[in-house]
Formats: structure tokens, C-alpha cells, sequence
């Protein structure tokens, strides 16, 4: 059947279609197709009993008036099962009337059936929602078309599970029936010409929900809207649809309130599961649900909220060492000699200093540090060694583990022959559209749409030379927050004066450097913020404009792109105060500039302690600010827009709201939002790896964060988001490559943080090779080198010349003492020192990538029960099949003697393919 709408709402016309106009040349063959508009103007409902003399529509005997729950998954015959809705407002605009005209037609060919919900019924009295249903004969083509797999036989193997003790996990663990949603089937690929190999109890409950709104969503993508006869490429797909306004909204239906037990026997009550069980925060210690998760959402979701779970896991083992390290720094902090020597008063305040800058810093005494000095040593100690040779192993097991739990997830998911052909490498709808050179596919032997070779050449060009700019970017808003770090030194020097000198007792703990490096990791923290949100757009822009043919190219070249910009711009501040703040400063003779003398803005010092501690500075601000905005844009955003979007129309109860009105007011999931999710865990991963020896409770940090990451998303994806459209992923994609390089990478940095930026070596040498009695007494005196005063250039002294009418100054550096045949070059302690740190490099590297090789080839991939379950689970699918197989030639065989005896072309069989077709 078929709408036909004139002018006014009374000309409603409900016409039957011929067999042969059901037949439909590009798609699958239509049975019936039906659409109705309801008007609430029409006293007798809508309209649909005067036009049909023989008797009301299968399951229409309640359409005469309004259900009294509207809260249903179902269309108003309560039988046939929502599995899209698209939403429009009627402005009047003729171009989008005929584009919604058009495209509503072709679904109708198409096979799917149709009714629409009148604006009056909304609750602003603006919006139409055209609610969409799929019948079996369109789900069953294009299951065949996808080839998607279900089940035949129900399985009588026994689940693997990995052992755990019962009563020590009892607390942890959710009822079975939440975990373990449905049973477990031998699947095989749909084929419509097997119907009666497959267990179809219920046509309609066949496939479940997230299958549907799977293929509902392939068939919109796909369809055209332009008239026939007057064909043009770019007039395809919902998405272009939405993009021009002709509709607001295109969206699957959760499938009840996520806060009350769907009423109705019919409908599920997942969403109400998930939302009890798992997005709750009470439930944090509770393990995750993730078979429901996968049934609800689709595969790909599942797989993320999988990763981020295992994550979160094995971030507690490196979270517990990570406390256990700073502890022992807290405990040994009275036995740390250095910081004693630099406290003394008779040793640090005995000893002056070097200007750190140019006429706006004083002279100053050793023992105004002090309390950076205590700082240090919680962080800067002898089991920050062991702590980063362990993160370096923590980081293989984890990866190599995940790996495992990837492979069981992927057989208990029945994902271990999908292909990412089968899905992932199907050609995009845009490609198609915007590609109209055709060539011949050299495997299928079909024409295909291609890309000239010119084209992506300068497409990629373009692409490269604009990321290429906005890291440049990043880089000069570095530069520049290395100069405000120079230029407001002195500010702060001037302002923080020596407490000898009897200022404010602040400045015993707020010294120069902890000032300028706190402010600059502030500045630095809002510039990345900014630069983030205007680069998410130029790299979806020029990441749509490559025109990539396929999903998996489209999310790969995009999660390139996001994750080296985001690498540079939140790492860079971090690289530079780790190995380059106080490598390059000269000495009070030979002062180095940024950019030359011209400047007049004299590179860094780090502190007497060291550097390390600044990075620990710049690290926390840096990660913990990205967590806490992070956490206010997850949760307080979506749940602000969904108010302001929920504030209009409350003269209509929510009680009385339909089920696809209270999902449109929902925030939309878009397709890449995961990659979202996944870059924001990949670049903590990178902070809790790169730079953990400078910071051990990094992993602390991650780990409260995951613990509400995870059930703000949970809460996010059951309350905030409309219900994405699932889709099929058997791994994390290019992000599992991306943390190999981390892990990699974290090596050769923890590494170098030990030895340059950490002030570690340099004691180790002086401990075993210069001290006289074994002990670290006199290491602050051996660390500092002598400069006489009367030789500093008048352009370094201070504009206060006091010094205590002392002839030298100290500071940080291994050079001969002036009066000395080779004054002021390096001793031969610093070419230890020197050799001492880069052979701690050398071996500290090759043990932990020994170690981490040793590792990954110790623990395979997949577990053994899991290969020897897959083996045996495709031999007796091959023996079923075999047998189906078999029996159906029997009957054909008996079919044909009973039918035709003598005809010798009927005891030929027919061929029957193993395989699906493809399309």
C-alpha cells in the first residue's frame, strides 16, 4: 500500500500495489509496502477504516484512537517494530518537501514501511517524526548482503573462563542473567535461500535490535532522493539529508526509559539493565557488563568499553607501586643528605649564588631553596629507577594480555572470521558520490568508482602541508611560552626576594622557578584547550576532503592526524622542561640567549635539586586539568544540553511523551565518537608512560579517573545519547599500533628523564668516585662550581649589587674554578658524569626492551583453550552444515521421483553455495 496525500489532510488516499509494482529492479523484492499519516484533526482517528472495505489492516484494530502508553517501540498496530525515525520540521520550503517527497518514495521501493506521526502529536507542535519498520523480507536480503551471522544450533560447549576465585570475586560480580544476556549459538552467515538451516522461532524477534537498526541504517545511507529519470550522484543518503535540513534528526529508539521497567512484555528492558547495573557510580567496583553492552550497542562499543575496562585494571597494579615508590621517598625524606646540606645554615646559607637573570635578579643564598629541594626528593630518589624499569615491563604485560582478552572477546563475540572486508572496507556512501570514474575491480570483476591518481596526490598534499601548519602552530605557541617563562623570570625574582633579606615567609616556598613554571603550565594548558577545539574541525575537514574509500581509511587517516597533533600539543611543554630547560645556560662568563644576544632573554636554570621536579609541575597541571575539563565536558555538557532541549514543551508530560520524542530531545552519538573516547585514554596512556619517572603517582591519577571515566560514559551512552547505530569492530583498530610506539617510546624517555633531568647520576658518581667517606656529605659543595664576581659582564649584575661583599658566586655546573690553568672549562668529573649518564641509557634501554621482547614472545597472542575452542567449534559447523546439506538433497531427490518419475533433468540437484552471495 501506498500514501498519496493531496493538498488538505482529509485527501488521504491508501491504494494496494500490484504484484508487479512490488518488484523492484536495484534492491530487494517488496511484499508490501505501507505508509500512514496520522492526523489528530481527524475525529476518527486517522482515517483508515473508511478505505478499507474489506476489513481493518493486520494488527490495526486498535488505530482508531491513541494508545494510552505512546511509551512503545512498536508503530500503533503494536505488532511491526520501530527500527528508525527520521524527524523534520515542515518550514514551508518546497526544495526540502520534494527532497523528503523523493527520498520517502524510494524507501517505500526499497521494502521498508513507513508512518508518520503528525506534528500536532509532538510536543512542540513543530516536529514530524516518520517512524520506519523493516519486514523480514528486507532484513533477510540484506543480512545476505552483509553477511551477517546467526544462529543455527544452539552450542553445547562450555564457556571458557578464566579462573578466579569465587568468594574473593562474589562482591565484584553482577547477577548471570545481566551478564550473560542470551544464550549461546553456533552461528553461520545468513542466506535467505537456507531459511530452514537457521533457528528462526519468530520472524519478527529473529533479529534482535541493533541488527535492525544496523541494516535500516545501510538501506537510508544509501538510498537516493532525486526523481526518476532525472538522476544525479550527489542526491544520496540520509546523511546529506541532514546536513541540509531537510531532516533534524535520524536516530534507532532505545527501548525503554532508562529509569523504569518497560511496562510492555514485548519490549526489553536493556537500557533500564545497563543503567542499573553499570552506569550508576555506586557500581564502580562492579564488573562491567560487557555482553549486554555488546548486545545493546553493537560490537565496536563493546569492544571500547572492554579495552578501557582491562585498562583500568592493570592501571591499579602500576598505581599500588607507583604509591609504594613515593613512599619510600616520603620515608627516607630525613635521610636525604642533599636537601640537609642545602637547609644548613652554616652550608646553604653560606653559599651565594649566581644571578639566575639579568639585572632584575639579586645574588642569592643556596638555603632559599630549601623547600624545593624536600620537593624533589619525593620524587627524584633511588626507587624512581626501579619504578620506570617496572612501567616499562607493566607497559608490555598490559598490551600483551590485552591481546588475550581481544582474542576470547572475539570468539565468545563470534568475531574470529569476521573480516574487516566484510564491513569496515565496504565503500562509503560519500566516496561513491563524489568518485565518478569507474574501472573494473581486478578480484570481483565489477565496476567500481576510484580516485584518479592526480587527485589523491594533491588531496594529500593539501592534507599534509595543512597538518603540517597547525603543528607549526603548536611549536611557535611553545616558542612563545618559552619566552614568557624568560621574560617574567625577573618579574618574579624581583618581586620573590631572599628571605636573608627578611621579605614575606611565602617566598621560602614560592620560589622564582615554581612561580614562572606554574603560571607557564597554566598558559600552556589553556593554549592546547584552544588549539584542540579549532583542530577537531580542520582535521575532520581535510580528512573528508581526501575522500577516503573506505570506513577503516576514513578513521585511520583521521586518528593519524588527531593523535600527532595532540601528541605535540600536549606533550611538547613536557619534552622541552625534561631535556632541554638547563642543558643549554653557559655560565655567568658566556650567558646563552633565546635567539641570540639580541633578545636579552637568558635561557633557563633549573633549580639546585634539578629540574625534575618542574616536570612533575608541568606534568600534573597538565594531565589532571586535561581530566578535570575532560569530566566537565563528558558529563555536565550533554546533560545542559539535553535540559535546555527538554525545557521546550513541558506543557506535555514526560509520562505521556512518546518513546521517540524522548529520544530526539537526546544528544546524537556520531560515528567517530569513540575516537574521541579512545584519543583522550590514548594521550593519558602516553602521560602515565612517557614522563612516570618524574611523576610515580601518574598511574594514581589515571586510575580515580578511569574509575569515573568509565561510569560517566556508562551514564552518558544510557541517559544523555540517543541510541548510536551499532556496528561491528573485532579490535581497537589503529590505536592498538599507536600504543605500541608509546610503550616504545616510554622507554628512551623514562630513560633520559633519569639521566638528564633527574639529578640521580650525578650523586651516583660523586657517591662511588669523589666522596672521601662513602657517603653523600659534601655533594653539594663538589656540584657547584666557583666564579668570581668582578668578571661578570655589567649587563648580568644585578641592579642591587648586594653579595655580602663576597668575591665568588657558585653555580650549577661541573668547571674549573677561576685562578685555574683551564678556569671555567669542564672538569673531568662532568666527562664522568657525562659517560656515567649515557651508559645508565644504554643499559637501562636494552634490559627493558630484553625484558619486554622476552615477554611478548612468553605469552602468545591467544590462549590455547581459545584456539583449540575455535578449531573445534568450525569443525562441527562444517559437519552441520554437511549434514543440512545432505538431508536437503535427500528431499529433493524425493521430491522429484514423486513429482516427475521418468524425467531424468529432475534427479539433477541444484547447486547450493557454501558462502553468502555478496553484493
Amino acid at each position: 500500500m501506498r500514501r498519496l496525500t493531496g493538498k488538505s489532510k482529509e485527501e488521504t488516499l491508501i491504494e494496494l500495489q500490484s504484484a508487479s509494482d512490488s518488484q523492484i529492479k536495484d534492491g530487494p523484492a517488496v511484499l508490501t509496502a505501507f505508509r500512514i499519516n496520522l492526523h489528530s484533526d481527524d475525529s476518527s482517528g486517522n482515517g483508515v477504516n473508511a478505505l478499507c472495505e474489506g476489513g481493518p489492516l493486520p494488527g490495526h484494530s486498535e488505530t482508531e484512537r491513541l494508545q494510552p502508553n505512546r511509551d512503545t517501540v512498536f508503530f500503533r498496530d503494536g505488532v511491526r517494530r520501530i527500527d528508525f525515525v527520521l524527524s523534520y520540521v515542515d518550514d514551508k520550503d518546497e526544495r526540502k518537501q520534494e527532497r523528503r517527497k523523493e527520498f520517502e518514495a524510494n524507501l517505500l521501493k526499497e521494502g521498508l514501511e513507513l508512518e508518520t506521526e503528525d506534528k500536532s502529536e509532538s510536543k512542540d507542535h513543530k516536529t514530524y517524526f516518520l517512524k520506519i519498520h523493516a519486514p523480514w523480507e528486507v532484513l533477510a536480503t540484506y543480512a545476505d548482503v552483509l553477511n551477517i551471522k546467526v544462529p543455527f544450533k544452539e552450542s553445547g560447549m562450555q564457556p571458557g573462563q578464566d579462573v578466579h576465585l569465587d568468594w574473593l570475586s562474589c562482591p565484584f560480580r553482577l547477577p548471570d542473567h545481566i551478564m550473560h544476556p542470551q544464550t549461546d549459538y553456533f552461528t553461520y552467515p545468513f542466506d535467505k535461500n537456507k531459511v530452514d538451516f537457521f533457528l528462526i522461532n519468530d520472524k519478527e524477534t529473529f533479529f534482535p535490535p541493533s541488527t535492525r537498526n544496523r541494516i535500516v541504517f545501510y538501506i537510508l545511507a544509501r538510498v537516493p532522493y532525486y526523481r526518476e529519470g532525472h538522476k544525479d550522484r550527489e542526491k544520496t543518503g540520509v546523511k546529506r539529508l541532514l546536513n541540509n535540513g531537510t531532516y533534524t534528526a535520524a536516530f534507532p529508539l532505545h527501548d525503554c526509559r532508562y529509569w523504569k521497567r518497560a511496562r510492555n512484555a514485548e519490549c526489553e528492558s536493556e537500557r533500564f539493565n545497563l543503567y542499573k547495573h553499570w552506569a550508576k557510580f555506586l557500581c564502580f567496583y562492579k564488573e562491567q557488563p560487557l555482553n549486554l553492552i555488546k548486545k545493546y550497542y553493537g560490537e565496536k562499543i563493546g569492544i571500547y568499553f572492554a579495552w578501557l575496562g582491562f585498562y583500568t585494571e592493570m592501571l591499579f597494579f602500576a598505581a599500588v607501586m607507583g604509591v609504594i615508590c613515593f613512599t619510600y621517598g616520603a620515608l627516607s625524606y630525613g635521610n636525604n643528605k642533599s636537601s640537609e646540606e642545602i637547609c644548613d645554615a652554616k652550608i646553604g646559607g653560606s653559599i651565594l649564588m649566581c644571578p639566575l637573570c639579568d639585572k632584575k635578579c639579586p645574588f642569592w643564598k643556596l638555603n632559599s631553596t630549601c623547600f624545593s629541594s624536600w620537593q624533589s626528593h619525593l620524587f627524584d630518589n633511588e626507587g624512581t629507577v626501579f619504578f620506570a624499569i617496572f612501567m616499562g615491563i607493566w607497559v608490555t604485560l598490559f598490551l600483551e594480555f590485552w591481546k588475550r582478552r581481544q582474542a576470547r572477546l572475539e570468539y565468545e563475540w563470534d568475531l574470529v572470521d569476521f573480516e574487516e572486508e566484510q564491513q569496515q572496507l565496504q565503500i562509503r556512501p560519500e566516496f561513491e558520490i563524489k568518485c565518478t570514474n569507474r574501472r573494473q575491480n581486478k578480484i570481483t570483476q565489477e565496476m567500481e568508482p576510484y580516485l584518479p591518481v592526480t587527485s589523491r596526490c594533491a588531496r594529500f598534499c593539501f592534507s599534509g602541508a595543512t597538518v603540517i601548519f597547525w603543528i607549526s602552530m603548536i611549536v611557535a605557541c611553545i616558542i612563545g611560552v618559552i619566552a614568557y617563562r624568560l621574560a617574567v623570570y625577573a618579574a618574579f625574582a624581583s618581586i620573590i626576594k631572599d628571605p636573608m633579606r627578611k621579605i614575606q615567609l611565602v617566598g621560602r616556598f614560592i620560589t622564582p622557578q615554581l612561580a614562572t613554571s606554574v603560571t607557564a603550565s597554566c598558559i600552556n594548558f589553556v593554549i592546547i584547550m584552544i588549539l584542540n577545539f579549532f583542530y577537531e574541525k580542520v582535521a575532520i575537514w581535510i580528512t573528508d576532503m581526501e575522500i577516503p574509500k573506505t570506513h577503516l581509511e576514513y578513521e585511520n587517516r583521521l586518528t593519524i592526524k588527531m593523535f600527532l597533533f595532540q601528541f605535540v600539543n600536549y606533550y611538547s611543554s613536557c619534552f622541552y622542561v625534561a631535556f632541554f630547560k638547563g642543558k643549554f645556560v653557559g655560565y655567568p662568563g658566556k650567558y646563552s640567549y633565546m635567539f641570540g644576544n639580541l633578545t636579552k632573554l637568558r635561557n633557563e636554570e633549573c633549580d639546585p635539586g634539578g629540574c625534575l621536579i618542574e616536570l612533575t609541575t608541568q606534568l600534573v597541571i597538565v594531565m589532571a586539568g586535561k581530566q578535570v575539563w575532560g569530566n566537565i565536558q563528558e558529563a555536565l555538557l550533554p546533560l545542559m544540553r539535553n535540559w535546555w532541549s527538554s525545557r521546550k514543551g513541558r506543557h506535555n508530560p514526560e509520562n505521556h511523551s512518546s518513546r521517540w520524542e524522548q529520544d530526539y530531545v537526546l544528544l546524537n552519538f556520531s560515528q567517530i565518537g569513540l575516537f574521541y573516547e579512545y584519543l583522550e585514554m590514548v594521550i593519558q596512556f602516553g602521560f602515565i608512560t612517557l614522563f612516570v619517572a618524574s611523576f610515580p603517582l601518574a598511574p594514581l591519577l589515571a586510575l580515580i579517573n578511569n574509575i569515573l571515566e568509565i561510569r560517566v560514559d556508562a551514564w552518558k551512552f544510557t541517559t544523555q545519547f540517543r541510541r548510536p547505530v551499532a556496528s561491528k569492530a573485532r579490535n581497537i583498530g589503529a590505536w592498538q599500533e599507536i600504543l605500541n610506539s608509546v610503550a616504545i617510546l616510554s622507554v628512551v624517555t623514562n630513560a633520559f628523564i633519569m639521566a638528564f633531568t633527574s639529578d640521580m647520576i650525578p650523586r651516583m658518581v660523586y657517591l662511588y668516585a669523589y666522596s672521601k667517606d662513602a657517603s653523600m656529605s659534601g655533594y653539594i659543595n663538589n656540584s657547584l662550581s666557583v666564579y668570581n664576581i668582578s668578571q661578570i659582564h655589567p649587563d648580568n649584575m644585578p641592579e642591587d649589587n648586594w653579595h655580602n661583599s663576597t668575591t665568588t658566586c657558585r653555580y650549577r655546573d661541573y668547571r674549573y674554578p677561576p685562578g685555574h690553568e683551564r678556569q671555567y672549562t669542564h672538569t673531568m668529573q662532568f666527562w664522568h658524569i657525562l659517560a656515567a649518564k649515557m651508559a645508565f641509557i644504554i643499559i637501562m634501554e636494552h634490559v627493558v626492551f630484553v625484558v619486554k621482547f622476552f615477554v611478548a614472545w612468553l605469552i602468545p597472542d591467544v590462549p590455547s583453550d581459545v584456539k583449540a575452542r575455535i578449531k573445534r567449534e568450525r569443525y562441527l559447523i562444517q559437519e552441520f552444515l554437511h549434514k543440512y546439506e545432505v538431508d536437503r538433497l535427500k528431499l529433493q531427490l524425493s521430491a522429484s521421483f514423486i513429482t516427475e518419475p521418468r524425467s531424468e533433468t529432475s534427479l539433477t540437484p541444484d547447486k547450493h553455495e557454501v558462502v553468502s552471495e555478496c553484493s
